[in-house]
């Protein structure tokens, strides 16, 4: 009865992200007690495979014992200190790794809590850089279908139709460049046209475009080909205009390389992470940016152009720690190698998809698989079914509307691949 008491109590008292709460009148919570490896175990003993990564953070299982060693480690020294004239080894040392680590020229890192957070520190700084080189350019570019986070500037930039149409009121400016309509080269580099002809009109105005990289997370897992950031990289150069690369979502291993700017071998001017960067532990963002931006806010206090911005968790101690135990797994147990085996396994197991009547398309970028729906409305909440079926088999899926995804811990072995992605297969073969 433990379940049904906590449902009761968190209804009386919570009021949950990204829900309709009306629909926990029919559809029930889940209490969690524990969670281990890629399980999450409610107070009854029903355990649920964790295919989502608990919002796309965990990256080594829960409850790590490792993280957890060095979290506990660090809470015996120190668990916080303000950042500002102040400083300590943990978080020292995570800019020092993430500065060799990431592509070149980021030299320089600013911490935030999550992601939102870390991208208006972007669009704050390139605004600012800007200024300070005496352009006021004010306009921000996005593409079609991206989701940056839903703090105003964050939602500002993200194309979420019914948040903007909500929101509008409040939006700081920003203009949507066309995203590649699929993963080939032809369409990247009519999408990459179009984003040049928007800088020949109006560059005296765009401060940044800011991009997810190969894979727009809650845009429906949508997937373009890598020589979309190259050319993009291209026009920003020629043009004056700063890239920012949200790789809060794709950072850390989760499209086959370290980050995904990898893939297109550049350099962005603004690299924002999150999620996995604590390996799903503890809320820390980051903003790498180069000594050339940094150096445009070096100054003495009277000349008016330091950065203006602050977090009271900045480089939390505690954070910091389970980065570095994060980026320790990354670098003793060739993380990055093995994902691309589990990779290919999961892509192996994502073709029998493509033969049912309502999958219209399936597609992968490393450790994302997506399968896309067909033929329903939206008022039917297809996605909502696929869910419910997951856990009354022990598996968390969450679709993204007709779109059912996959991305799991790493830790994840292949018969709990079998489990998760024969379960999803089970669920949208009962749709028909």
């Amino acid at each position: 009865m433990k379940n049904e008491e906590l449902k009761n109590r968190d209804l009386n008292v919570l009021w949950h992200p990204c829900t309709q709460m009306k629909d926990h009148e029919s559809l029930p919570l889940i209490p969690i007690k524990k969670a281990y490896g890629v399980y999450l175990e409610d107070f009854e003993g029903n355990r649920y495979i964790d295919a989502v990564s608990s919002w796309w953070v965990n990256m080594f299982g829960h409850t790590n014992s490792y993280i957890n060693e060095k979290v506990k480690e660090q809470l015996q020294t120190l668990e916080h200190v303000i950042l500002a004239g102040f400083t300590h080894e943990p978080v020292i040392k995570l800019s020092e790794r993430l500065v060799k680590l990431t592509p070149k020229n980021l030299d320089k890192c600013f911490y935030a809590d999550n992601g939102s957070s870390a991208v208006e520190v972007a669009l704050k700084m390139s605004y600012h850089a800007h200024l300070n080189d005496g352009k006021q350019k004010s306009l921000f570019v996005s593409l079609t279908n991206s989701y940056h986070g839903e703090t105003i500037g964050a939602l500002s930039v993200g194309d979420v139709e019914l948040y903007k149409d909500t929101y509008k009121p409040l939006l700081i400016r920003s203009v949507q460049t066309p995203v590649p309509k699929d993963m080939s080269l032809d369409a990247a580099v009519v999408a990459a046209k179009s984003f040049e002809d928007l800088c020949l009109q109006r560059h005296n105005e765009i401060s940044a475009i800011i991009v997810e990289p190969l894979i727009q997370g809650a845009g429906s897992m949508h997937m373009y080909h890598p020589e979309f950031l190259v050319l993009v990289r291209d026009i920003c150069n020629r043009y004056d205009i700063h890239l920012i690369a949200d790789e809060v979502m794709v950072g850390f291993g989760r499209t086959g390389e370290m980050f995904a700017c990898e893939k297109a071998k550049i350099s962005p001017d603004f690299l924002v992470l999150s999620k996995g960067l604590t390996g799903g532990y503890l809320p820390l963002s980051v903003v790498l940016t180069s000594n050339d931006i940094y150096a445009k806010f070096y100054c003495d206090y009277n000349e008016h152009k330091a950065f203006l911005h602050s977090h009271s968790y900045t480089g939390n101690a505690l954070a910091c720690a389970a980065a570095n135990a994060t980026l320790d797994i990354f670098e003793n147990e060739n993380i990055i190698e093995k994902n691309r085996v589990l990779a290919q396994y999961m892509g192996e197991k994502l073709q029998k998809f493509k033969d049912l009547p309502n999958v219209a398309s399936v597609r992968q970028t490393g450790m994302v698989c997506a399968v896309a729906l067909q033929g329903y409305k939206p008022e039917e909440r297809i996605g909502l079914r696929v869910y419910q079926y997951g856990l009354n088999h022990g598996v968390l899926l969450r679709p993204l509307g007709h779109i059912v995804y996959f991305m799991p811990p790493y830790i994840i072995t292949k018969e709990e691949i079998d489990i998760m992605m024969d379960t999803a297969y089970e669920a949208i073969v009962r749709l028909i």
